[in-house]
């Protein structure tokens, strides 16, 4: 087991290094399609969480250039404001609207999927952004390891309870939940709050991150009419995320991290695609779909877990058992 850890950190760190660059998002944009950008969004509602900053600034701001009705999903009232500002001023856009939620708070997202939804209208897109890599471990107020709480229990509890909403805008609607390629360094796991003694955040970010992308499998399953689901892999972009919580990374490779723009790339190329372009339940980055996971590495027997993983984050977020 440890050989075939060691495995996988190397392949991944040489697979990031030629890839996950500013350096590989140039090589891999001498294939895009120009036209591929060019089609507009107006009428269409989308929901973007952790839209103040980062990529998830950059997939809201892109999306309402291209003419959609955009509701930012964030925690800082400040910081909100002043994002929904700048992007109102940048793309003339008027239909930007600030929700304010706490995403470690389950409750929280409850409440704030309770509002929404009751305004009755269709989401043709949900970017499931927001995300956390907490070195230490803190449990919120609600007993829940932080970035678990973040990353997992928020990401599923708010993507079920919208799911009326993204129903009533099929066959169109999407799911794009933005994970990482740090999943390539781990397997699915059920001790999905890293109970384990030695709590280390950045592989729990990794099995975080995994626990996403077998998701997105899992709901094109279960929801296989007029809603797509998609996880994708920003590259290594110089977001504040990365600067707070991978110092040594945004060091090392100054200068040849990619932009918040390009980390957002393919989050909007996979809003703005005809869905018969896509594939419901797979892993995209740089508008092509990619491996979940890396030769040799082990993690592919994992993802049958899924089911079982489910019903924990079910009752862990105090949601109905699936019938």
């Amino acid at each position: 087991m440890f050989i075939q850890k060691a495995w996988r950190t190397a392949a991944f760190g040489l697979y990031g290094f030629t890839q996950f660059t500013k350096s590989g998002f140039l090589e891999h944009a001498k294939k895009f399609r120009e036209e591929d950008m060019q089609i507009r969004l107006d009428g269409k509602n989308c929901l973007v969480t952790g839209a103040n900053s980062g990529i998830g600034f950059a997939t809201a701001e892109g999306l309402a250039s291209h003419g959609a009705t955009v509701y930012m999903l964030c925690r800082n009232k400040e910081r909100g404001e002043a994002a929904l500002n700048q992007i109102k001023s940048k793309t003339g856009n008027e239909n930007v609207h600030l929700e304010i939620c706490d995403l470690s708070s389950i409750n929280e997202v409850k409440s704030f999927a309770t509002k929404f939804t009751s305004m009755d209208k269709p989401l043709h897109v949900l970017v499931n952004n927001a995300g956390l890599l907490e070195h230490k471990r803190e449990t919120t107020a609600e007993g829940l390891e932080l970035n678990f709480a973040v990353n997992v229990a928020a990401t599923y509890t708010l993507t079920e309870l919208v799911m009326p909403l993204l129903e009533k805008a099929a066959p169109d609607a999407r799911v794009i939940t933005v994970a990482s390629g740090g999943m390539y360094t781990e397997p699915l796991n059920k001790d999905l709050q890293f109970s384990e003694e030695n709590f280390d955040g950045t592989r729990q970010y990794a099995r975080n991150k995994r626990v996403q992308v077998a998701l997105t499998e899992w709901w094109a399953a279960k929801y296989n009419k007029g809603v797509g689901f998609y996880s994708m892999h920003p590259g290594w972009a110089d977001t504040p995320g990365v600067a707070r919580s991978l110092p040594g990374l945004s060091e090392k490779l100054s200068g040849n991290l990619r932009s918040n723009d390009e980390g957002a790339d393919t989050v909007l190329w996979l809003a703005l695609q005809p869905k018969e372009k896509l594939s419901s339940g797979a892993f995209y980055f740089d508008r092509a779909e990619a491996p979940k996971h890396l030769k040799f590495a082990g993690t592919a027997a994992s993802h049958s877990q899924i089911n079982s993983i489910v019903d924990s984050i079910r009752s862990i977020c105090g949601l109905p058992a699936l019938g």
